[in-house]
């Protein structure tokens, strides 16, 4: 906070205590004074055959809002509250917060603790520590992939042991600490619009779809041309640029023929944030082994 500002929230605290205390005492007193009935202490107004007195607050009322001013003071010497004044018992929110995490780390220490080093494979055997992964993944990461893994339009299923970057330990652990950003850039200007219809066509006969034989035909010339230099010549993908399988049939936008012709046209763009920030290590290991399994499974099932 810059020094004008601060000045400026010490002089508005400070005049509203002020005119707080003023009007409290300013109301002790009794205003009334009718000189030919001293005994009278209505102020002369008078609803619906009921009259107004002029009466001060009862003590014990009084007594409660010095209270409040006296409780208003000390907070404001002790805490922070007047500009950048810290109050003297230098206490903040970020080292209020810091202790907590502090302590619950040293509470959480024996429980998440032990992780840290342990391989992903190894924690993946464990149902305790899968049981704590899910929990972690149902708070962080439901919100995209769903409450199953099983993803949502524009977020992977992961599930079905199909990976843009890769579904080791080490890849999943790397995705998790760093994020991901993809990218695909909207071909549309540079093959023009016949040409996305062809390498739509194209697409659509790798997955074994209906679609225009010969326009697939055109389409497949168009994608050698282009498309190969991220999902490669047989279109099964490049991990190392998230480039997606598009042989699968396993779909990220929607496998319609308008929908592949979108994503052509216009590109696509997404993000994975970085959790490296956000989550412990052995919370980021947890997940990761959670995730890990949720692959295996379908492995086992294949």
């Amino acid at each position: 906070m810059s020094t004008g500002w601060s000045i400026w929230v010490i002089v508005l605290t400070l005049t509203n205590l002020a005119l707080v205390t003023w009007v409290l005492f300013a109301n002790r007193k009794v205003a009334v004074d009718d000189q030919e009935d001293p005994e009278n202490r209505t102020t002369g107004h008078v609803y619906d055959g009921i009259e107004e007195y002029d009466n001060p607050l009862p003590k014990w009322w009084f007594l409660l809002f010095i209270l409040t001013l006296v409780f208003s003071a000390a907070y404001l010497v002790i805490y922070p509250g007047m500009g950048n004044f810290k109050g003297i018992a230098g206490w903040t929110s970020v080292g209020a917060l810091k202790a907590d995490q502090a302590k619950a780390q040293a509470e959480f220490k024996d429980t998440f603790g032990q992780y840290v080093d342990q391989p992903i494979e190894k924690i993946a055997e464990s149902r305790e520590a899968l049981k704590m992964g899910a929990r972690i993944f149902a708070n962080n990461c439901s919100v995209c992939h769903g409450a199953d893994g099983g993803g949502n339009y524009g977020f992977p299923n992961l599930t079905d042991n199909d990976w843009l970057y890769g579904g080791t330990p080490e890849k999943i652990l790397e995705t998790l600490h760093e994020g991901r950003k993809g990218l695909m850039p909207p071909q549309g200007p540079v093959i023009g619009e016949e040409g996305v219809k062809n390498a739509t066509e194209y697409v659509l006969s790798l997955n074994g779809l209906e679609h225009d034989a010969a326009m697939a035909a055109e389409g497949k010339e168009v994608f050698g041309t282009v498309c190969m230099a991220c999902h490669g010549v047989d279109g099964k993908g490049n991990q190392s640029l998230g480039a997606p399988n598009l042989t699968d049939n396993i779909w990220l936008y929607g496998s319609s023929r308008e929908e592949i012709q979108h994503t052509i046209r216009g590109g696509r763009s997404n993000e994975m944030p970085s959790q490296k920030d956000k989550l412990r290590e052995d919370k980021i290991r947890l997940v990761a082994a959670y995730v890990y399994s949720l692959s295996r499974q379908e492995e086992v099932q294949q």
